[in-house]
């Protein structure tokens, strides 16, 4: 098989949806392209900016918070997806504070034991949950 053809599935696999250059490779790789074969095709999409690991990893960090998740969450799936450490900081960092999303999901659930064990399946970090509860606690309160 030929770059031209590596190039051609990658095109049809970033179709679908945004890829990290990790995820690309597997694709590629799964598909049985040579090594070489992949490297050309990944270089070229990110030369033409079709791939571009920021832009997915603000996309897929956005989208798991938007659907509850903390950065410890976060900061995994993007660790998993290949994305450099660097990049998923940079993500991470630009998304609505952890601790207003916490406050959203105490909000819906209320800030019994089971929110708290629930935030923290979702990666929120213990401080994030203790502040999140003691702080809705004390409205409740007042």
């Amino acid at each position: 098989m030929a770059e031209s053809d590596a190039l051609e599935t990658a095109l049809g696999a970033l179709r679908y949806r945004d890829l990290s250059e990790h995820e690309l490779e597997q694709k590629l790789a799964a598909r049985g392209f040579a090594e070489s074969d992949r490297a050309q095709a990944v270089a070229t999409l990110r030369r033409t900016g079709l791939l571009d690991e920021g832009r997915f990893a603000e996309g897929r960090a956005a989208s798991l918070a938007s659907r509850g998740a903390g950065d410890a969450l976060i900061r995994d799936a993007l660790r998993r997806a290949g994305v450099p450490p660097e990049v998923a900081e940079e993500a991470v960092a630009a998304l609505e504070p952890e601790m207003q999303r916490a406050l959203a999901v105490v909000e819906r659930r209320g800030s019994g034991p089971k929110t708290s064990r629930y935030l923290a399946t979702k990666g929120f970090s213990r401080d994030t949950i203790a502040e999140v509860v003691a702080s809705e606690s004390r409205e409740e309160l007042g």
